[in-house]
């Protein structure tokens, strides 16, 4: 194996690769060197992030699809979120839908090719009321649809967790957003702590863990790696990378950090820190990747389909197309 630190810079990413694939783990000066990367080398590096995502995934594609299941009237005060307390974002606000609206959900996500459901509500945690909707719904799609079925409901407990697990749910997706030093600096309602105990209540559930982060909340370098170590540490098997979409009327707007390179960067250090996990490119991918999308998934291998939460994604069709003209295959079932 090169030696990374003597490498000459053409070959270090190569270096890095190696490391990945031979299972040992990047170290920090290592990590950062990735999002320092000159942009004269952005395709070298992609290049070694490709070798290790090929080598766990091929070259086939996980689609998500979410559905906004509980919009708005949330009590916490998360910065970049619009459905936030101190948001004045102009979003839908509506309570949990309907067993029969979530069923047909599903239906819409199979008919768009997506292997993932994601059930995703507003709020702090799910009432018993809310989560016996989700648990009800849950039973039904998995009935009649194979599909790999993730909840996204805020803070649980040990007996939420199990009944999400009885239901028939899979994954359950918490993300820690950004690093712990950071965390503050977003939200004061409720800690990093209470993030990590709900992704540990879901592991000890045997519900896999899905969590992530936003990029471009004003953190530094170092601070991106702690996330992406910690979300090693956690064992988190699908990691959804969000790029803010500084939506008008939360504390973040007008916050523009971020540019197409930097978030490949970051899109690397993912698969070179986390290189059998699942990488998606999550929120923000249009807004901030724009015509480099498909560089995105040389070191990504899974992608939402159709709209987020309170904004738009690109249309089906784009993404089957951009696949396509890659050379990509979209995965045609997740269980």
């Amino acid at each position: 194996m090169l030696d990374v630190a003597t490498a000459p810079a053409v070959n270090r990413w190569e270096a890095l690769a190696d490391k990945a694939l031979a299972s040992a783990e990047l170290t920090r000066d290592e990590a950062l060197s990735v999002l320092s990367c000159d942009d004269d080398q952005l395709l070298a590096l992609l290049h070694a992030a490709f070798r290790v995502r090929r080598a766990h995934y091929g070259r086939k594609v996980k689609l998500n699809m979410l559905v906004n299941a509980k919009s708005g009237i949330c009590p916490e005060d998360c910065g970049y979120c619009s459905q936030s307390i101190v948001s004045t974002a102009d979003v839908p606000k509506y309570q949990m839908l309907s067993r029969e609206t979530l069923v047909e959900g599903a239906r819409e996500a199979w008919a768009r090719k997506a292997g993932t459901y994601c059930i995703v509500a507003s709020g702090r945690r799910p009432s018993r009321r809310e989560l016996a909707e989700v648990t009800a719904a849950v039973r039904e799609i998995k009935q009649e649809l194979p599909l790999k079925i993730c909840a996204c409901l805020g803070l649980l407990s040990d007996d939420d967790a199990a009944a999400l697990k009885e239901a028939g749910v899979e994954r359950y997706n918490h993300n820690v957003n950004t690093s712990r030093d950071h965390h503050a600096s977003i939200t004061s309602t409720h800690t990093y702590d209470d993030r990590v105990a709900t992704v540990e209540a879901v592991k000890r559930a045997g519900i896999s863990p899905c969590s992530g982060f936003i990029a471009g909340m004003g953190e530094r370098d170092e601070q991106l790696v702690d996330v992406a170590f910690a979300l090693r540490e956690l064992d988190a098997d699908s990691i959804p990378v969000n790029f803010l979409n500084a939506i008008p009327g939360t504390p973040l707007e007008g916050r523009d950090d971020l540019n197409p390179r930097r978030c490949l960067k970051i899109l690397a250090l993912l698969r070179l820190v986390c290189p059998t996990k699942e990488i998606r490119v999550a929120g923000g991918r249009e807004l901030n990747l724009g015509s480099l999308q498909p560089l995105a998934l040389y070191a990504a291998n899974s992608i939402f389909i159709g709209d987020y939460l309170t904004t738009p994604g690109q249309a089906a069709e784009s993404d089957y197309r951009m696949l396509a003209d890659l050379g990509f295959e979209i995965e045609e079932c997740a269980l």
